[in-house]
């Protein structure tokens, strides 16, 4: 098996238990997996042998980032006209009829887009919320997308089922049959779900949110999970009308109303949960139930600051999302990890959230949290998914502490990602899949959406 080494790293974060940070750092991996970490001189001998050595010189070295929540079909529904100013409901209907036009051609290659985007800014695994499947569209065309680019995809099968006739948010068009829902669900666990250590897909089961789908499909949907042995997803508390729903239809808070459904644990992260309170958090953190945290998205929705140093607090577990590029609108998680530390700090002080804290959030936070335990660090036996930085660009020189910097002063992109050991991005650029044919789809998209707008 090929070796390869990355050698002369000024900083090599590990996000190991000990929280290891290597000077004059090297790390060598075959097979997907890591081999070995520690100084350049420690790994002499591997560099002599390896089949690759890369330098790193002016670099820091981190797990790749991780992406806990995103619709990537809106990746082509950016800074829509209408949609800029207003909250979190009235902006899903003004969407929702752009949304109804889509085709295969046109999800793929939104998908393809984003994961796109997502790779060239060092992230190694992203989870997809896909819930809308109109004119043909399934699951299926997310994860041909995702095949291109080479990062770790965790799909979810997202649904609605109540429309605006039933008291639900979603036109009557977009929603599906329950029992359809349930059947398209077991046809892609079983046809794509791996549960095995360096998994390049893996299925969850996720309902959209309380306002569009019903009580007995959230119920059903967190037993099949189980049976199958998948994560379950939602969004869950994201701002006050989300709030004030629940205890208009449901009769509680949101907490109470996941509780209720089956929809607590390890195997649940919700999206957002801006709305938390005090009781809701230590559900939370007595059941172990994730939370994928989306301050860029928040604060474009003006949903309010989700109470990150409360969870982190009480052990809650916690990772980063860019969320949709229609509510974000961009997918650069190196600036969600920024803009998490300076949101907490406003509410907080100073010291409320650390820069190293926001990248084990973005990095080891978020992979545990979706289940991989063989992600997130760099330590020999993990898999081999990893981002180099290099700090000497203008918008990063100057820093002092470079593990900091890539928080504080981040630079534009990573320089190389590695996922299972292969290059998805080298020297800034995508190396599986040609840049100009990710922009050439999604241009012919976009243009045909418009037209039709």
């Amino acid at each position: 098996m090929r070796l390869t080494v990355i050698r002369d790293a000024d900083r090599i974060v590990c996000m190991d238990d000990a929280r290891r940070e290597i000077a004059g750092g090297a790390i060598a991996f075959r097979g997907g997996v890591i081999a070995a970490v520690g100084t350049t001189r420690e790994l002499a001998a591997l560099i002599a042998e390896a089949d690759e050595v890369i330098g790193a010189a002016g670099c820091v070295v981190t797990p790749g980032l991780v992406n806990t929540h995103h619709h990537l079909y809106q990746t082509l529904t950016r800074a829509l006209p209408g949609a800029m100013s207003v909250s979190l409901f009235h902006w899903l209907q003004r969407l929702y009829p752009i949304w109804g036009r889509y085709r295969p051609e046109d999800v793929f290659a939104a998908t393809q887009l984003g994961l796109a985007e997502l790779a060239l800014s060092g992230c190694t695994l992203s989870s997809d919320h896909h819930y809308l499947f109109p004119d043909g569209v399934t699951l299926d065309d997310s994860i041909a997308a995702a095949g291109t680019v080479g990062i770790r995809f965790h799909a979810t099968r997202g649904a609605m089922s109540v429309g605006e006739s039933d008291g639900g948010l979603p036109p009557d068009s977009l929603v599906e049959h329950e029992p359809a829902i349930l059947t398209d669900a077991i046809r892609l666990i079983d046809r794509y779900h791996d549960a095995a250590d360096g998994a390049m897909i893996r299925i969850g089961v996720a309902p959209c949110s309380p306002f569009s789908v019903s009580q007995g499909l959230m119920r059903d949907a967190a037993l099949l999970a189980r049976d199958k042995g998948v994560m379950l997803h939602t969004h869950l508390a994201e701002d006050a009308d989300d709030v004030a729903f629940s205890l208009a239809r449901f009769g509680c808070r949101p907490g109470q109303y996941a509780q209720d459904l089956g929809w607590t644990g390890e195997d649940v992260w919700h999206a957002h949960c801006v709305q938390l309170d005090g009781e809701e958090i230590a559900l939370f953190a007595r059941t172990r139930t994730g939370v994928a945290h989306c301050p860029g998205s928040n604060c474009r929705l003006g949903s309010g600051i989700a109470p990150v140093r409360a969870m982190l607090a009480q052990g809650v577990p916690l990772g980063l999302g860019v969320d949709g590029s229609a509510s974000n609108d961009s997918g650069n998680l190196l600036m969600e990890a920024r803009q998490a530390m300076l949101l907490q700090r406003v509410t907080g002080g100073p010291d409320a959230l650390d820069p190293r804290e926001a990248l084990y959030i973005a990095t080891r936070g978020g992979a545990h949290m979706l289940g991989r335990r063989d992600c997130g660090s760099l330590e020999p036996g993990k898999r081999a998914d990893l981002a180099v930085w290099d700090m000497t660009g203008p918008g990063s020189l100057g820093a002092w502490d470079k593990v900091a910097a890539l928080v504080l002063a981040p630079p534009p992109g990573a320089r190389d990602v590695f996922v299972e050991g292969r290059a998805v991005v080298r020297d800034g650029d995508l190396a599986q899949v040609s840049r100009d044919e990710v922009l050439r789809s999604a241009g012919a998209s976009l243009t045909r959406l418009m037209s039709l707008a």
